[in-house]
Formats: structure tokens, C-alpha cells, sequence
């Protein structure tokens, strides 16, 4: 089985999402080959940076205290998962540097794409750092066994830009429009999971799907591979 993930690393539901169907995938034993794609959010807000509270009275058009009230839901629901996350504390910037580091990574060292995808979402939500500094992606990149050069060389230069974009105007086209979304493929069967559902709900989805009890439905994306 293959499943496609399209993800933002400033969407706390992408983190919560992912370590759901992680778990999922893990408990009911299945061999899964993994895939990201990018979908930087809000790539042109206008603010070089926002706090997280900030942009959710903003986004929602309600008050700091209703948007405190939101985040305090979300910080609950990860905790109930065992994810401790920081954000009402937490500064959205830019995502388009680590997903191009993702993409590089996806590319040429597979095997390091779950730990670099985890170490970025703790960096951000968890300990509430930089991930608009390269700086910062470097490191993560480092501890996840990428060749310093190699960081440096992508991270300092474009490399991976246009498929960063690519990734998100082919999502848009095939109606994804939000994050997290994941994409089950298997013997030309193919799922979407548009949203966040809980574990157990993503076990019984695997295990239909995988034992074909599950029809392919493409929810209008099915052009998306």
C-alpha cells in the first residue's frame, strides 16, 4: 500500500493527522510506502511573520479570546495523543524552506523523510523554533543523517522551489484545498481521507482498504498520483 500525504508544517492538524495514521498503519502491522506532497498554507500573507493567536482571531474574524479558546481545543486534542504542543506560544512563518528541504529529501534519502518530517513539526509546535531560519532546517537535516554540504547546497540556493509549487497547484487543481489530506493506493484501488479522523478510525479505514472491502472513491481528486 502507498499513502500520500499532503501536509503543512504550520497546520497543527497535519501533525496531529500524520501521528494518527502513523499509528494506525503501525498497529495494524500493514507495509506502507510513504509519500509527501507539499502544501504550504499561506504562503503570501503579507507578514514576514504572525503569532499563532494573532492569525487565528485574524482568520476567523473573532476575538483574541475566542481564538486563545480555539487553540487551547487544539493543544488538548494533541495531548490527549501524547503530542505536548506549544502552540498559543508559538510565531507562523514561512513553511516553503522546509518543504523544499522535504522534497530534496523525499528525493535522494527516503529512508530519513519520517524522521525530518517529525523533527520539523517538533521544532515548530513543540519547542516553538525557527523553521523560516535555514539555520535551524540544517540542523534538523544533520540529525537526521543528510550530508552537511548537501543542507547547505539546497538550503542556500532555490533548489526544489518550483516542485514545492507544483506540488500545491495540483492539489488546487484536483480539489484539495486544506490539509492534512492522505491518499491510500493500492492495486489500482484508490481512498482519500480529506481531514483528521481518530486512530481508530484510521485502522478501520486501512483495514477495509486493505483487505478490499473499501470501494475506490477519488472525492474529485483522483488525477492526483
Amino acid at each position: 500500500m502507498n499513502i500520500l500525504y499532503l501536509i503543512d508544517f504550520n497546520c497543527p492538524y497535519s501533525y496531529i493527522g500524520l501521528e494518527r495514521i502513523k499509528k494506525a498503519v503501525a498497529n495494524q502491522k500493514l507495509d506502507v510506502e510513504w509519500e509527501m506532497k507539499s502544501f504550504e498554507l499561506e504562503p503570501l500573507t503579507g507578514k514576514a511573520s504572525i503569532g499563532a493567536v494573532e492569525r487565528y482571531a485574524e482568520k476567523f474574524d473573532i476575538s483574541s479570546d475566542e481564538a486563545l479558546e480555539k487553540i487551547a481545543e487544539i493543544e488538548k486534542i494533541a495531548s490527549d495523543d501524547g503530542l505536548k504542543l506549544s502552540f498559543r506560544d508559538m510565531t507562523l512563518r514561512s513553511s516553503k524552506d522546509a518543504h523544499r528541504i522535504c522534497k530534496y529529501v523525499q528525493a535522494n534519502h527516503p529512508d530519513a523523510m519520517s524522521c525530518l518530517v517529525e523533527k520539523i513539526f517538533h521544532a515548530n509546535f513543540v519547542e516553538n523554533k525557527n523553521i523560516a531560519d535555514n539555520k535551524i532546517l540544517k540542523e534538523i537535516a544533520i540529525s537526521c543523517g543528510i550530508d552537511e554540504f548537501d543542507a547547505n547546497k539546497i538550503l542556500d540556493n532555490n533548489y526544489y522551489n518550483i516542485e514545492v509549487e507544483l506540488d500545491k497547484d495540483e492539489a488546487l487543481i484536483h480539489g484539495i484545498t486544506a490539509t492534512p489530506c492522505f491518499i491510500l493506493t493500492k492495486n489500482e484501488e484508490r481512498l482519500i481521507i480529506p481531514g483528521v479522523f481518530s486512530t481508530e478510525e484510521f485502522e478501520t479505514a486501512l483495514k477495509d482498504f486493505n483487505e478490499g472491502d473499501v470501494q475506490s472513491k477519488s472525492y474529485g481528486f483522483g488525477g492526483l498520483k
